[in-house]
């Protein structure tokens, strides 16, 4: 029996391993948008409007070269860390990435990820919501920490899913949805366009 296939907008290799430990055939459509906040957006509405966004870019980019629609769901999602309601995405350099790490120091966040899914001219949505205690951390720390360059291309500057877990002293929600796309809201939307890798055998 063939894997399920989806479509995804997104060049995350974390999206793109999540997918395929559950069984999923990947197809990439990665996009490119303008990921600037509104003045005044909270952190929330900035990362659903991130996923809706992700979602028409790369409908649009299919357009120009395919009459018919996508035959395979076409899932979107961004991530982002807000700290009482601040906004931290994806670091500009280093210093950029130790101001945030020291925000962070010993205090506790939150982590939306949302998910957008197109299929049959209808997009299905999805918000996850984690809370992430932090340690206290030591100039040394967070100076190694940079220099190992995994902060500089994830949101909050830290990726909990490889050194960046040494940070974190515990979690309230989602591990998946921290590393940038929840297994249970996601399949929750593929279930519902009739694509899931659990199927009873013949």
């Amino acid at each position: 029996m063939n894997p399920p296939t989806v479509y995804l907008a997104s060049g995350s290799p974390r999206r793109y391993e999540i997918l395929t430990n559950l069984g999923y055939h990947v197809l990439r459509l990665p996009t490119e948008i303008d990921e600037t906040p509104y003045p005044d957006e909270n952190a929330t509405k900035y990362v659903q409007r991130m996923a809706r966004m992700k979602n028409s870019a790369a409908l649009s980019t299919w357009h120009q070269t395919q009459q018919q629609p996508p035959e395979f769901p076409l899932i979107s999602a961004d991530t982002t860390v807000s700290l009482n309601n601040l906004i931290l995405g994806k670091p500009v350099n280093t210093d950029d990435a130790a101001r945030m790490l020291k925000l962070l120091s010993g205090r506790q966040h939150q982590v939306h990820t949302a998910v957008s899914i197109y299929w049959h001219n209808q997009t299905l949505h999805s918000l996850q919501t984690s809370t992430v205690h932090f340690a206290t951390l030591q100039d040394e720390q967070i100076t190694a920490y940079i220099a190992s360059g995994e902060p500089l291309d994830k949101a909050g500057a830290y990726g909990i899913q490889g050194l960046g877990g040494m940070l974190v002293q515990h979690i309230s929600g989602s591990f998946t949805g921290i590393m940038g796309l929840p297994v249970y809201e996601t399949t929750q939307l593929l279930n519902q366009c009739g694509c899931t890798p659990l199927t009873n055998p013949d």
